[in-house]
């Protein structure tokens, strides 16, 4: 498993080195006296309504290349949390107890999901796992990767589209082109296929930051 997560201040500083503070409607100042309120050893997540996956996958590096959603995924942004308490009108919050779920690995997100909310933990969702690996990179290795079931796509007629979002490493194969070979990459895999290099990422739970609340 990854080493711990880097400290709360140098999260923050990350997320203003990349602009995300901008993104998410607050100032770095803001960014940093939050990160100054929060418990140790947690992700410092901004609000998924504040900034979507397409916006957040380039600025993932792995190997000097950026990261990428796969072509066919086109709708990546409309992928939303569901079944997942998230913090209210909180822009940023904490994520505690981050795990990458290797132990899971070649179970199908159909049977991941009730396994983890039985354990009293909670999945992630797409922005909090694309998060995770901007403030630690490491976190996504070959045939250690993971998926973010916290996020699926509702259809018009209330039924859950088949598709659940991952992360995992380019082969450079297909579609995703040579050139991104090593890249880290946001996809998809069906609900009720399994894979042997794909965890499922979760979380002991969230906690709002009352600094930047809206």
């Amino acid at each position: 498993m990854p080493a711990p997560l880097p400290t709360l201040s140098a999260q923050a500083d990350r997320l203003v080195e990349l602009g995300l503070h901008e993104a998410a409607g607050l100032t770095a100042a803001q960014v940093r006296e939050a990160a100054e309120a929060g418990a140790p050893d947690a992700l410092l997540v901004i609000h998924p309504g504040r900034v979507p996956p397409s916006a957040l996958a380039p600025l993932l590096e792995r190997d000097g290349k950026p990261g990428f959603v796969v072509a066919d995924m086109t709708d990546v942004d409309t992928f939303a949390p569901i079944d997942v308490a998230m913090p209210p009108q909180a822009v940023l919050y904490l994520l505690n107890g981050v795990e990458r779920g290797d132990a899971m690995a070649n179970w199908s997100p159909d049977e991941a999901l009730p396994a983890i909310t039985a354990a009293g933990r909670t999945p992630l969702i797409l922005t909090e796992g694309i998060m995770w690996l901007l403030q630690q990179p490491e976190a996504l290795e070959r045939n250690r990767c993971f998926m973010t079931i916290g996020s699926r796509l509702r259809k018009a007629n209330g039924s859950l589209d088949a598709r659940t979002p991952a992360l995992w490493i380019s082969n450079g194969t297909g579609r995703d082109g040579a050139a991104r070979r090593h890249a880290p990459k946001v996809g998809w895999c069906w609900a009720g296929n399994r894979h042997t290099w794909l965890g499922f990422a979760s979380a002991a739970g969230r906690s709002a930051l009352r600094a930047v609340a809206t």
